[in-house]
């Protein structure tokens, strides 16, 4: 991480000109998308050192980077602020255009069965990746049923789901489908030969306006 040295003044000053432009920080300064999924935890997109103190302050004490980045400017900030204020940091990188692999999906599981609440969990728009995994955790943690947890994935909470991040919808639409109308747990359903995530990301479709918003317009990660 030489490039975004935050022992220098000037790899400071560097690594916050790259964090305000190149992963458009400044679209953050105000509105950080921010849902209490439930009383123990909270999803937002990508926050700013200065947000996270105030959320320290409100009682989180883990911030969970669904990102990975490690390389990049936003996480140098974000690693630096975390040791300053005491919190834990936990990555757990997903991405917003693929399915999930069985392994991450049991990852998930056993991420919400041991975190530290309350706890913060980002992406960097708060709508894609946090969607997904807030699903889950409302499934694993808080018994929720699919269909109802899935909802966290929607415009509400700025999620394109005709773009080709509708990839992450379709799975747990193909769960009702084929998995739930069989009578199997969504874990069941993951842990069979139905799920097989090459597959089901070919048979995904998305359309040519949701394309547009999401590779185009909001260029999503």
């Amino acid at each position: 991480m030489a490039e975004f040295d935050l022992e220098t003044s000037a790899g400071r000053r560097r690594t916050y000109l790259n964090y305000f432009l190149q992963d458009h920080a400044f679209l953050r300064l105000r509105f950080s998308n921010a849902h209490w999924v439930s009383d123990e935890l909270v999803r937002t997109n990508q926050p700013w050192p200065f947000q996270l103190e105030t959320w320290r302050d409100q009682g989180i004490r883990t911030i969970i980077n669904l990102r990975g980045g490690f390389d990049a400017s936003f996480y140098a900030l974000e690693k630096e602020a975390c040791a300053r204020l005491g919190l834990k940091l936990v990555d757990f990188t997903i991405t917003s255009r693929e399915v999930p692999s069985r392994e991450r999906i049991h990852g998930a599981k056993a991420l919400f069965e041991t975190l530290d609440y309350p706890a913060l969990m980002h992406c960097k728009s708060g709508a894609d990746r946090a969607g997904i995994m807030s699903g889950l955790y409302l499934h694993f943690r808080k018994g929720v049923a699919i269909r109802e947890a899935m909802s966290q994935l929607s415009l509400k909470y700025l999620h394109i789901k005709a773009g080709k991040t509708g990839v992450l919808d379709y799975v747990f639409e193909r769960y009702l489908a084929e998995g739930e109308s069989a009578g199997q747990t969504f874990l069941e359903w993951v842990d069979s030969p139905a799920y097989d995530p090459a597959a089901i990301k070919a048979d995904f479709r998305s359309n040519m306006w949701g394309r547009l918003l999401t590779e185009t317009l909001l260029r999503r990660e």
